[in-house]
């Protein structure tokens, strides 16, 4: 699927550019035939995160505790599925100044329930919608973020005016490409009956399996994310009482990368920009492919194994001081000259993506082929229900 770029007619856009992305990876895939990665491991005393409904509370969540745990849910598409769906669409809004924001938001809810049974004739499965919000809307709301939800400028950024920031987070995620597009048209046209505009919007795609994943250039991505419940409450939901309780900061960037200039370097200087083997993605420190980095690893001579400049230790949570985030991206190809990642991270405040990113700014060997075109920071309230509106507790009319 080609992007709907950062265009106001994005809301008219056709079903039929979603559907060959289910093809797009082999062919874009660098190398041929790569090994599978194993599943992630949990730890025995630690429980994993657990599989719900793709659209709210788990059955079992419901009925043992009824009208609260609807109250308190959190969206799914975020930590659930545990294992990212194999195709989304990534869609930001703009709406007009006056706009009721409690309004649109109650409409969202109202598709989104239709949704849950049957997308415009295809069958729900997996499907997930996510949705944020933007700054403008939270207004005084957000102030109780940490951090706040205003992006910075970061190095190696192409700045338009449509393909920053925004209003809303639209994440549509299924395991069917059609179901995407269905659900996907089916929310813009209900946006745009309400005035809103798109700005930027991507279609993504990642191959099926579980645990970490490759991306275009051959590299497993996703290993160092949050692996279990308990690290998931402490690095990405938000708690305490409050509106913002069950919420999330949601970043996504459209991150274009010069592929075949990275796989023009030999496959070793490849693994020292990425920091790990790209036979099995196992770090270059040592170990097993899902074993964390040993940043302290050294050579006989003293060098360190996974090079200063690596990016798996640029962007390791202990090397920049910040949280963890769990980054759920796919891969994207719009052409020969616009591919890349499709970066989506969660994460409690917006501090762990920024220092983060700081880092990467201040060197990072994979980063010099890297460009972002589209950026924006989110809040991602709990789950919503036709009784509690989307947000019912943090929106105020835009002005």
């Amino acid at each position: 699927m080609t992007t709907q770029s950062d265009n106001p007619s994005m809301v008219r856009r056709s079903l039929l550019g979603a559907l060959p992305v289910a093809a797009a990876l082999s062919a874009c895939r660098p190398g041929g035939r790569t090994p599978a990665l194993p599943a992630p491991r949990t730890a025995s005393h630690e429980a994993p995160a657990r599989e719900a409904s793709a659209h709210g509370p788990s059955a079992r969540e419901s009925s043992a505790h009824g009208a609260s745990a609807a109250a308190g849910a959190r969206q799914p598409g975020v930590d659930r599925p545990a294992q990212p769906q194999t195709h989304a669409v990534v869609s930001v809004y703009e709406l007009p100044q006056e706009a009721g924001s409690v309004r649109v938001a109650a409409r969202i809810g109202e598709v989104l329930a239709e949704l849950a049974g049957k997308p415009a004739g295809a069958a729900a499965g997996d499907l997930t919608v996510t949705v944020g919000l933007g700054p403008r809307l939270l207004g005084p709301a957000g102030q109780g973020l940490p951090g706040g939800l205003r992006l910075p400028p970061f190095a190696r950024e192409e700045r338009t005016a449509r393909a920053w920031g925004g209003d809303l987070l639209v994440q549509v995620c299924a395991s069917d490409p059609a179901a995407v597009a269905l659900a996907d048209a089916r929310l813009a046209g209900t946006l745009a009956a309400e005035g809103a505009s798109g700005r930027w919007s991507q279609a993504g795609f990642r191959p099926p399996g579980g645990g970490p994943v490759r991306n275009l250039l051959g590299f497993p991505d996703g290993i160092e994310n949050p692996r279990t419940r308990p690290e998931l409450d402490r690095e990405v939901w938000l708690d305490g009482p409050g509106p913002l309780a069950g919420g999330t900061v949601a970043v996504v960037r459209r991150l274009r990368i010069d592929v075949p200039g990275f796989l023009a370097q030999p496959a070793t200087r490849q693994e020292e920009a990425i920091g790990r083997r790209r036979a099995d993605g196992a770090p270059l420190s040592g170990g097993e492919a899902l074993d964390r980095l040993d940043l302290s690893a050294k050579t006989p001579r003293g060098r360190y194994l996974v090079p200063a400049m690596a990016h798996a230790r640029r962007a390791n949570p202990n090397a920049t001081g910040s949280g963890r985030m769990l980054r759920r991206g796919y891969s994207y190809r719009n052409g020969p000259e616009d591919q890349g990642l499709l970066f989506v991270s969660f994460q409690r405040r917006l501090r762990t993506f920024t220092a983060t990113q700081r880092r990467l700014d201040d060197g990072d060997d994979l980063m010099r082929f890297v460009t972002a075109t589209a950026s924006g920071a989110f809040f991602v309230p709990r789950a919503f229900t036709p009784e509690r509106p989307l947000g019912a507790d943090l929106l105020g009319e835009p002005g």
